[in-house]
């Protein structure tokens, strides 16, 4: 009789059973007339404790009883991840390059967003669609900075910079997840929560990092994008930082994220995420109900088959509050729910977007002016170009990139692509012979089967050289098309050499023997340090990998129908011994703009143009304010050249007298603004003076201290042309 008193005080949940009470009510969470907040708790009082262990798992099969179907994410970074055509931009490391986040935000992203509602749509109206059933949770955008330039994922991220990094995810953010303040078009999920920008035994490296650098430098950007673009997710990567893997970090994932920052969604697992602590993360390894217990009280919401495998058990042996599942599984349907998951679906106000949209000709023309405006004219001496195309009679396009466009692993099925090649051949002018000669090979690894790394075709090196040479010498130009590609650099594989790669580096110097009427496109992801070029070839563009209409876009450079204005997102080094070991996350020890020890090959910020601009009339609204005021800058711009173009008005700060080591410059503002010859415009830009602080780890604060700020504003970080000073007087906070 004991023992059934005993097992009645046992709460149902327990036995996976929900309360009799929840079962017989009405089922609030299918009215969409009711709050989310009440529908999300009438939904989760009626399951059982396996299945919310069954919804916490993003690869998890359906919930019978509801008809809730678990699985429901996808990927997009530069095109939807689909196994059919879907529009391909450029890599967001390009995207960065343009320094315009309105295009980003209002055209690029939402474009993907488009494209991604449309796939679900077509499912939705018809179960027999052709093509992948995709869910509404996507994993983008990646906002790792980038502090390492062999970095595998450069092509991912949007750079080395916080500031410009929090811009662009800011912008990435508000166009995927759409305006509708009740509904979210899609659910953004940023990557990789935290400190994380190594390939190399990514699933159990540790990096050592400071508060004040965390704070400084490898936080702000991920904190721009919940508090500002209300981002609903956040992947915990799989390094550790100061000896706590990020899955189990509660200081991250909790008093940071979801305290100080208010996150309103949830937390996923990187891939493994859980299975990395089990297998010896952290030196001492885990029992799985040990891992998943702890990643939940932790913070992490949402992860692989070891949380549908192990939380009822993790709950019936102490080791998992109710309260704090309960609040996992709240976070993950809150933005379910959000998405219109629950609701019929002809009443979601992004229903009518039709599958007709993906790969339009719409998409095809924003892919176009993504890539033509993140085209970046490295030197142009002697003014090689523009080309004028009516005075060719004949082209050499030459090398392993010229006719091939390279892909990355988070985007769909190949569209219809344009390579260089295709492209000079469609823009130039009738009657033009553009001959073409591969000339040498990247190199680098197959990784596995992907088809997104073709092997090379086998060539003699030599002859293919001895090719290339006399078609160059034939010619009235040569366009050298070099790079790298996914043999070289992507996930799970970091660069080796910031050089040229295969044999390269010796095609360049051999078609420039033969023609120095030689134009070098350079097609990567991270930085090239290739002083050679630098110092030999007359005309270096900075291509990236361009997308499905990057040929087009680069042959209207080369011929000047669009003026080059990209400019570079990260520090191009003037060699490798520049660079700090990989292992020191100390970027003041010599990485970025910011700390550089020594000349560039090329600076953050750079970029040419093929017409001039002056900066002139500074003005500081107030040369003196307070640390809780505001710092407004004005300055004219004009466009002294003789054609229309777009400049990128950079500002950036510098504390004079600062109490810790700063550094030399900050990124502050930029604008990308059209300006036709001789037309001037006035651009002003406006920041709170707390963009002045730096983090006292004493106090554990930012804190603005008092004392004379310089305010420059230029071309580039390495080329200002307006300077003024601002004082700041009081202390903050």
């Amino acid at each position: 009789m004991k023992l059934l008193l005993r097992l009645c005080a046992v709460p149902l949940l327990a036995f996976g059973l929900p309360t009799l009470s929840a079962a017989a009510a009405p089922e609030l969470f299918r009215d969409p007339s009711q709050p989310v907040d009440r529908r999300v708790a009438d939904l989760v009082s009626r399951l059982t404790l396996e299945e919310k262990a069954i919804l916490l798992n993003h690869r998890g099969p359906m919930v019978e009883r509801f008809q809730i179907r678990a699985d429901q994410w996808n990927q997009c970074l530069n095109g939807v991840k689909w196994d059919r055509p879907a529009t391909l931009f450029p890599t967001c490391i390009a995207m960065a390059a343009t320094w315009n986040v309105d295009l980003l935000q209002n055209e690029i992203a939402r474009v993907l967003s488009d494209e991604a509602r449309a796939i679900y749509n077509g499912w939705h109206l018809d179960p027999n669609a052709p093509g992948d059933h995709k869910g509404l949770i996507y994993r983008a955008p990646v906002i790792n900075i980038g502090r390492n330039p062999y970095w595998g994922r450069n092509h991912e991220a949007f750079g080395e910079d916080p500031f410009l990094t929090g811009r662009m995810a800011v912008a990435y953010v508000r166009g995927l997840q759409g305006d509708d303040p009740q509904h979210l078009k899609l659910a953004a999920t940023l990557k990789h929560y935290a400190v994380n920008n190594v390939e190399t035994d990514r699933k159990k490296l540790d990096a050592q990092v400071s508060e004040r650098s965390l704070r400084e430098y490898w936080l702000p950007h991920f904190r721009e994008a919940v508090v500002e673009a209300r981002a609903q997710s956040l992947m915990a990567s799989y390094n550790a930082i100061n000896g706590v893997p990020n899955n189990i970090n509660r200081w991250l994932l909790t008093e940071v994220l979801k305290g100080e920052w208010a996150h309103e969604g949830f937390v996923v697992s990187d891939l493994g995420g859980v299975k990395t602590m089990v297998e010896g993360h952290a030196q001492k390894k885990m029992a799985y109900v040990d891992a998943v217990a702890q990643s939940l009280m932790a913070g992490c919401d949402f992860s692989d088959k070891e949380f549908q495998e192990h939380i009822p058990a993790a709950v019936r042996e102490g080791k998992l509050t109710e309260a704090r599942l309960n609040d996992a599984l709240t976070r993950v349907l809150r933005v379910r729910f959000r998405l219109g998951e629950f609701d019929p679906f002809a009443s979601g106000p992004y229903s009518r977007i039709s599958p007709a949209v993906i790969e339009s000709p719409e998409h095809r023309a924003i892919a176009l002016k993504a890539a033509q405006q993140s085209i970046v004219l490295l030197q142009n001496r002697n003014h090689l170009l523009p080309l004028d195309r009516t005075k060719l009679k004949r082209i050499a396009v030459i090398g392993p990139l010229a006719d091939r466009v390279v892909l990355n692993n988070y985007n769909g099925a190949t569209p219809r692509v344009v390579t260089t090649l295709q492209g000079i051949r469609s823009r130039a002018a009738a009657g033009t012979e553009v001959l073409h000669a591969v000339g040498g090979l990247v190199g680098g690894a197959k990784l596995g089967n992907s088809p997104l790394e073709p092997i090379e075709p086998p060539i003699d090196v030599a002859a293919e050289q001895s090719k290339a040479v006399e078609l160059a010498r034939g010619a009235d130009v040569a366009v050298v098309c070099v790079g790298t590609t996914t043999a070289i650099e992507r996930e799970s594989r970091d660069r080796t050499s910031l050089g040229l790669s295969g044999s390269q580096e010796e095609l360049v110097k051999a078609v420039v023997a033969a023609n120095p009427r030689t134009i070098v496109v350079l097609m990567s992801a991270g930085p090239l340090t290739v002083p050679w070029l630098r110092a030999n070839v007359p005309a270096l563009l900075q291509a990236w990998w361009p997308g499905e209409e990057g040929g087009h876009a680069i042959a209207d450079v080369l011929f000047g129908d669009v003026n080059p204005a990209g400019r570079l997102p990260h520090t191009v080094y003037a060699s490798e011994a520049q660079v700090p070991p990989l292992t020191e996350y100390d970027i003041s020890k010599g990485f970025t703009y910011m700390y550089l020890n020594g000349d560039p090959l090329f600076p953050f910020g750079h970029g040419l143009s093929y017409t001039e601009f002056k900066y002139s009339n500074l003005r500081i609204a107030s040369g003196k304010i307070t640390a809780s005021g505001n710092v407004t800058v004005t300055v004219d711009v004009t466009n002294t050249g003789k054609r229309p173009g777009d400049e990128v008005a950079q500002l950036y700060v510098h504390e004079q007298k600062p109490a810790v080591k700063r550094p030399d410059k900050e990124l502050r503002g930029f604008q990308r603004v059209t300006l036709r010859p001789a037309e001037s415009k006035t651009l002003t830009f406006a920041f709170p003076a707390d963009r002045l602080a730096y983090y006292d780890e004493s106090r554990r604060a930012f804190v603005v201290k008092p004392g004379l700020f310089d305010v420059w504003l230029g071309a580039s970080s390495a080329d200002i042309r307006a300077r003024g000073t601002v004082e700041v007087s009081g202390t903050s906070p």
